[in-house]
């Protein structure tokens, strides 16, 4: 009789709480143009990302708020340092997905 590994693996509560942030669709591309243009009203969000909905523009921008990535100060939106603690990572996925990325597929 062959016996079987148990495998203990689990991840890291703090990374899978990331992803489960950051992949959300739409979420990447909200912190994306803030990270890129500092501040910006609903209505510049909304030009930048046509193909986003007000109505979850609204949503995702509160979820945001809510994990303290961003916040609303006078009808503008920008990132928080937890926010801009980010950048460095899209950074990293920008140059990765220059390379292995290609929207026609």
């Amino acid at each position: 009789m062959i016996e079987v590994e148990k495998c203990d693996y689990t991840l890291c509560p703090k990374f899978e709480k990331a992803f489960s942030i950051l992949g959300k669709k739409w979420n990447g591309l909200i912190i994306q143009v803030l990270l890129e243009q500092q501040e910006q009203r609903f209505v510049e969000l909304s030009k930048k990302i046509p193909m986003l909905s007000d109505r979850v523009l609204s949503e995702r921008l509160r979820d945001l708020e809510d994990e303290g990535i961003i916040e609303k100060s006078d009808s503008h939106y920008r990132l928080t340092d937890k926010g801009l603690g980010l950048q460095e990572s899209f950074e990293s996925v920008k140059i990765w997905s220059e390379e292995w990325c290609h929207p026609e597929s």
